[in-house]
């Protein structure tokens, strides 16, 4: 199952929202200021991200400048209690069906959410009208 964690307030945790249902994919969605992320989902998210704390990490929140921390040199666990104690520290949205992850929005690759059989159909159909639109044109020429 897809999980949205989002904000009210965030414009891309909508765009997010709008393309999940855009596509048919069941997802649940969370409001992360209101339903705080927990200990154990917060690592979870920590153990999908390539680069670690640069990629969840919003550096441009009020949060971030307050805290004035250098996330380089504290501990994993005190970063999860910072973050469960500041869920606004996060960038969102966050995309996660526990194998991916997606921060923020990204329409070229939030695709990765959508199921491989059905993305190798889509792409079948898209070769097959390229394929059709090259004859047209060479046949009529």
């Amino acid at each position: 199952m897809i999980k949205l964690f989002s904000s009210a307030s965030c414009t891309s945790c909508r765009k997010a929202k709008a393309w999940l249902k855009e596509q048919g994919l069941e997802f649940e969605e969370r409001n992360i200021m209101s339903d705080p992320l927990s200990r154990d989902e917060i690592k979870e998210i920590l153990s999908l991200t390539e680069t670690g704390t640069e990629e969840i990490i919003s550096t441009r929140s009020k949060v971030y400048s307050k805290l004035a921390l250098d996330f380089d040199t504290i501990s994993f666990n005190e970063l999860v209690a910072i973050v469960e104690e500041h869920p606004d520290l996060l960038r969102r949205p966050i995309v996660t069906d526990g194998l991916r992850l997606q921060i923020g929005f990204n329409e070229d690759e939030i695709h990765q959410f959508i199921p491989r059989e059905i993305r190798r159909i889509a792409s079948r159909k898209m070769t097959e009208a390229l394929i059709q639109m090259e004859f047209n044109t060479k046949h009529y020429a």
